[in-house]
């Protein structure tokens, strides 16, 4: 069984937190309470971490580090644990080893639980323990996390950041967290690559790989482009700033000239940055309200305007965000079209969030959208959000990356030491049906080279109900792979179960040419009313029906017909789904073939 890896490093975290009990709790520390729910905590530090007990309900409190009566930082917020512990988070402090520091502290009682519940360690517990994370999907050791961003491949190395709290387990705090993989199936966490600064939080963006040095900066550097929010008792503020690396995105260094671009918008963020070779400039996106504004520069410092995309064109039902733009190939040709992914929040197809996509022409300076009545959805599921493509991808790849969850309930589903996780990387290429372009995503091909054990079920007949045994050691992270014959059945039925009683039913209804994945009796369902639902897509195929089903301990990833339809879904099961059933009408289907494989 793979678990995922993770290591810390030294300048992982920024700064903050607070400790002790009483006024003199150790010889190592000294808490003074002051008035209005304010405490001065002052010690010499002498181990690695302190370790921050966390009570994802409590109000924030503001924290931050004071060395030599001067701050250092920012004021982070922390929801520092006052009845309850829901988990524990590391402060770093190894840079501070032999120093006296204080950390000053707001908004805390003095009666809060979390003075007796912060400890001192030299080291911090981050292998893969709770029972829903998943074993091949990434997540962040701990804390929050949602909208992938700076995602590049350089050097045999994808490298994936994305929005993170180190300080809990809801949403707050951003920062860009760094992970790293070799096959997009298995992930090393790297720690925080940019942390928040005088103009703001580090809000969501991208990083392009600079060969040519049309910044300056160095060839081959790598420059990440990001928003920076600033929140004010005057109202909050988006700009886009920059910072550049040299050595392969471990470490950035941000640019004296921040913030690169500015705006009287309120809603002004998330650029994806790319090169447009025909034109030998660079091209930034940015989601702008209901709308893109394209921009372009041959230096990545000076920006100018060129056009503006979204006006009565497609799904509107809530703020544009996290914009893409890439070429993609339409199979069997030799035709390439341009693709906007655009996410939205609210004003998905089964509400909450979701990743809507224009197929169209660009020129480098204004996108057409060729179906201007249509709203294309790249995913049929609740679960897939903040949806772009990694940046100078191998072998001219098009490869994306979804936030598995929705910010209808991101924030409260049943996990403690982390939240939230990502999709399976996606290879994206276009299909023509009658008229249309569409938009197919298929697993990563990396997939395949993951599996491990095999378990092959000799093909069967369904006229009534049938079962089957799949894995069943207590892990539940497999995939499906099976191809259904149809004989003139007009509902397909599909379940996972357990032996408890939960199940995720899915099935196909012919007659009106969809795929439907019920997760109201998956699990754990009652954290949010949103969460139990049923999710539908559009199917074409009728006579022979191929699936692949990624079940990965709290997620389920369908995909129809090698990824022409796509649906994810998040399930939390008491225990894996060890079986699977089908059911047919009275005109039956042929289970053709049946292959589960253990990933690892």
């Amino acid at each position: 069984m793979r678990k995922c890896i993770y290591t810390v490093k030294a300048a992982l975290l920024g700064i903050f937190l607070g400790m002790a009990s009483g006024v003199q709790a150790d010889s190592l520390w000294n808490v003074r309470h002051l008035v209005s729910e304010q405490s001065i905590v002052s010690l010499d530090v002498k181990e690695n971490y302190m370790l921050l007990p966390v009570q994802d309900d409590a109000p924030e409190g503001k924290i931050c580090i004071v060395r030599n009566n001067v701050q250092e930082g920012t004021f982070m917020n922390v929801r520092l644990a006052r009845e309850r512990v829901d988990s524990y988070v590391p402060f770093v402090l190894s840079a501070y080893k032999g120093q006296h520091i204080s950390i000053d502290i707001q908004g805390v009682p003095e009666n809060a639980l979390c003075w007796k519940e912060l400890k001192m360690s030299d080291s911090f517990d981050m292998t893969n323990k709770e029972k829903f994370r998943p074993v091949y999907h990434h997540t962040p050791a701990y804390g929050w996390m949602n909208d992938p961003n700076g995602m590049f491949y350089k050097d045999g190395v994808y490298h994936l950041y994305f929005q993170y709290n180190p300080y809990g387990s809801v949403w707050g705090n951003m920062h860009w967290g760094h992970s790293t993989s070799t096959d997009l199936m298995h992930w090393k966490f790297e720690g925080c690559a940019i942390v928040p600064d005088a103009w703001g939080a580090i809000f969501s963006g991208s990083c392009v790989v600079d060969h040519e040095n049309t910044a300056g900066f160095g060839k081959e550097a790598v420059v990440a482009f990001y928003t920076s929010a600033k929140a004010s008792p005057w109202g909050d503020v988006q700009s886009q700033s920059m910072a550049y690396s040299l050595d392969n995105g471990k470490t950035f260094v941000k640019y004296e000239g921040n913030p690169i671009l500015t705006s009287s918008e309120k809603d002004f963020r998330d650029p994806k940055v790319f090169w447009y070779a025909p034109g030998k400039h660079w091209v930034m996106m940015l989601a702008v309200g209901q709308h893109m504004e394209i921009y372009s520069s041959v230096n990545l410092k000076e920006w100018k305007k060129e056009s503006e995309f979204g006006a009565m064109q497609g799904a509107h039902g809530g703020v544009w965000e996290c914009p893409d733009l890439v070429e993609i190939p339409v199979e069997g040709t030799r035709e390439k079209k341009w693709v906007l992914i655009c996410n939205l929040n609210p004003g998905g197809p089964f509400g909450g969030s979701a990743a809507q996509y224009f197929v169209g022409s660009f020129d480098g300076k204004k996108f057409v959208n060729e179906s201007p009545t249509q709203t294309k959805w790249m995913d049929w599921g609740k679960d897939n959000y903040a949806t772009v493509t990694w940046n100078n991808a191998p072998d001219g790849r098009c490869i994306a990356l979804g936030w598995m969850s929705n910010w209808q309930y991101a924030n409260n589903v049943p996990t403690r030491q982390y939240r939230s996780a990502n999709t399976l990387a996606r290879d994206l290429s276009l299909y023509r049906l009658g008229t249309e372009l569409y938009l197919k995503s298929t697993p990563s091909k990396e997939t395949k080279k993951a599996r491990g054990e095999k378990v092959s079920i000799s093909s069967f007949k369904v006229s009534g109900k049938h079962e089957v045994t799949l894995f069943n050691d207590g892990q539940g992270a497999y995939e499906i792979e099976m191809v259904i014959q149809n004989a003139g059945a007009s509902k397909i039925g599909l379940a996972l179960l357990n032996e408890k009683g939960e199940k995720v039913d899915m099935y196909y209804d012919l007659n009106r040419k969809q795929f439907v994945m019920d997760r109201s009796e998956s699990g754990i369902v009652d954290f949010s009313r949103d969460f139990p639902a049923v999710t539908v897509a559009p199917v074409n195929a009728d006579k022979e029906l191929t699936l692949r089903l990624f079940v990965d301990c709290s997620s389920v990833e369908a995909f129809g017909e090698d990824g022409k339809f796509v649906m994810t879904n998040l399930v939390f099961p008491s225990v894996p789904y060890g079986k699977m059933s089908f059911e047919a009408d009275k005109n039956g289907y042929a289970v053709k073939s049946l292959n589960v494989y253990k990933l690892q």
